[in-house]
């Protein structure tokens, strides 16, 4: 168990960790010689059955509160302690606030220099803290009059008691998931590396693991750990733990950073959040300043109410906070927030959704996705996991699910796509059906209106179902529906062109005859294939009976028309397109000029020119002032043989 101290400067916090502990916390000599604690302190008891109470000894001074938070973060159990002489000062409330927004809901309290003061005055204080703790989670905590520097006191001996009591019969914290570290301290250790410590948040780590730093994204080998002040070979969710680290030097790291399992570590500028105001707070409006507190770090941000009122005081509210630098959190993360001079809290809340949108954030979509997943979050069933995924137009990936939830609950009908790395997207059933009946849709107003074409290639059928396709799970969800739709037979596919089943163009008899003899002379012309008057020269047949064929073929997708009277078979457009690839990846910016192409492809200026302006004109390549770019083109189902792309 890790207990944390919370209270006004000079209530004697430091003096009563010693006196549980023998440990004096105050490490540096300007605290020694102020008497008062500026810095994080750490001290350790070991219990009778093997464990080890970890304390947390944070400074009470108003100007050192983000320090507070930082040392309160991930504790278990608070100890709140409270002068007798002075009784419940400014700190103690305020501390008592960011405990209870943290989510520490477990805690006792020590009434110390109880010997200052005669028992009426002792009395009264009991009762100033009564008051304080009604109605919040402590409410009902044991009170304990201690004197923190005599020698063998009753009341600090009933506190340890207590303390021991409490973390026996406390379930040791489930480590499943995956491991992360919210670093409070970094050091050296001579002859041996760089040393952080912290909370663990979640899983657990090894002698041996390798893990990511979030600030730099560098791998380091854990080489050495601690839990609880103990060379262990194992840390976990719960404890605090030194960690010894290989790959990394002291100045990259700082308080505030994370040592983590790779896939934890999520970076964000911008992050939904649901957040609580305390009572006293000041009425927030549209981009205020505010200092944010999350993890062990310290942040300046911006907040934009994403509910129809602004955040009131003593009230939850739904937020965006816009970063001024890079966050790494997740969601189930407790913030704190302070006002813009950081003299006061003014609320605290819980990370909601990491991948918060910067346009279109109060969108009744937008809004609807957040009620969905606050559910989810809260219920953990398979069936709110559905209620979201329902709302997620191209999916969602089971990984970015299990982050959003906390855990993996994703419904057992829902759709799942392949993806690297051995994850998967996951697609509701009715998300899955409406990109059915919208693909077919397309195909038959297509269809209606051009019903001498033989459909549409992949790319242009996607921009037309999904225009702009900006959600990243589109590139994952296009080919799948294709191959899905491919295979049951909804879709069929003549060379690159997709159409509905029954949709065609047929050639006769005579013409079939034709484009047999002419294939084999496009296909030997390679990237520059004989010209319609010239086929019809070579097979002495009319050229208006040729350019018909040539023209069939091209609707079902055997051709392609570069201009008029010229055509190019799809396995020579696919070896084309693979050339204008390569030149793509070694030109900077991947732009790709005329006469670069002409070069790598033998041709002619000219003619190099019209097969990039074709290319151009069906969505291939983009042209960017005189050069190209090739067009991210999605994935689809493979082509039949020796068709395009």
């Amino acid at each position: 168990m890790i207990v944390g101290t919370a209270g006004h400067i000079d209530h004697g916090k430091t003096a009563l960790v010693r006196a549980l502990t023998g440990v004096a916390t105050d490490r540096l000599k300007e605290e020694r010689e102020r008497g008062i604690s500026i810095e994080l302190g750490y001290a350790y008891a070991p219990l009778a059955d093997g464990t080890v109470l970890g304390i947390v000894d944070v400074p009470g001074h108003e100007r050192f509160v983000r320090t507070m938070v930082a040392g309160a973060v991930g504790i278990d159990h608070a100890l709140l302690v409270v002068a007798a002489d002075d009784g419940v000062m400014p700190q103690t409330r305020e501390h008592l606030a960011i405990l209870d927004l943290l989510g520490v809901h477990h805690g006792s309290v020590a009434l110390n220099k109880a010997d200052r003061v005669p028992p009426a005055r002792r009395d009264e204080v009991r009762a100033e803290i009564t008051a304080l703790l009604a109605g919040t989670p402590l409410a009902g905590a044991p009170v304990f009059e201690t004197v923190a520097t005599a020698d063998a006191d009753p009341g600090v001996a009933a506190l340890r008691a207590h303390l021991e009591a409490v973390a026996h019969e406390r379930s040791q914290r489930a480590a499943d998931g995956a491991f992360r570290l919210a670093v409070d301290r970094v050091f050296t250790l001579a002859g041996q590396g760089t040393a952080v410590t912290g909370t663990v948040f979640a899983g657990r780590v090894q002698v041996g693991d390798t893990l990511q730093h979030s600030a730099s994204g560098q791998a380091v080998r854990v080489r050495s750990i601690h839990a609880q002040n103990r060379a262990a070979d194992e840390g976990r969710a719960g404890q605090r733990c030194a960690l010894v680290l290989a790959g990394i030097d002291r100045d990259t790291i700082q308080r505030g950073d994370w040592i983590a399992a790779p896939a934890t570590l999520q970076r964000c500028e911008r992050l939904d959040a649901r957040i609580r105001l305390l009572p006293d707070a000041p009425a927030l409006a549209h981009w205020a300043p505010v200092h944010v507190h999350v993890g062990t770090g310290h942040h300046l941000a911006h907040l934009v109410p994403l509910d129809a009122q602004p955040p009131a005081a003593g009230a939850s509210a739904r937020v965006q906070l816009v970063f001024e630098t890079p966050v790494w959190a997740l969601p189930g993360d407790r913030l704190i927030l302070r006002n813009a001079q950081a003299s006061r809290t003014i609320g605290g809340g819980r990370v909601v959704d990491l991948w918060a949108p910067e346009r279109r954030r109060r969108s009744a979509e937008r809004l609807a996705w957040l009620d969905a997943l606050e559910a989810a979050q809260a219920e953990a069933t398979p069936e709110a996991a559905a209620r979201l995924l329902a709302l997620a137009p191209a999916g969602l990936a089971r990984s970015r699910l299990v982050l959003l939830l906390g855990h993996d609950t994703a419904p057992a009908d829902a759709v799942a796509v392949a993806l690297p790395g051995g994850d998967a997207l996951l697609v509701a059933p009715p998300v899955w059906q409406r990109w059915r009946e919208r693909i077919t849709t397309v195909l038959a107003d297509f269809h209606q209106r051009s019903p001498d074409d033989p459909g549409l290639n992949a790319a242009r059928l996607r921009r037309i179902v999904q225009p702009g396709a900006a959600d990243a799970g589109t590139d994952a969800l296009w080919p799948a529906l294709l191959d899905a739709m491919l295979a049951d037979g909804t879709l069929a596919r003549q060379g690159s062109w997709l159409h509905l089943p029954g949709h065609a163009v047929n050639l006769s008899a005579a013409e079939q005859i034709l484009a047999e003899r002419l294939l084999p002379r496009l296909a030997d012309g390679g990237a520059d294939p004989p010209w319609v008057r010239d086929l019809a020269a070579s097979c002495a047949a009319p050229e208006d009976q040729v350019r018909t064929v040539l023209r069939k073929l091209a609707r079902r997708g055997e051709l392609q028309q570069v201009v008029k009277d010229l055509f190019y078979p799809e396995a020579t457009v696919t070896k084309l397109l693979a050339l204008l690839d390569e030149l793509s990846a070694a030109a900077p910016r991947g732009e790709v000029g005329a006469a670069e192409f002409r070069d790598a492809c033998g041709l002619g200026r000219k003619r190099a020119i019209q097969v990039l302006e074709h290319f151009d004109r069906v969505g291939y390549t983009r042209r960017v002032r005189d050069r190209r770019v090739l067009r991210e083109r999605p994935a689809g189902p493979a082509p039949a043989s020796g068709a395009g792309p």
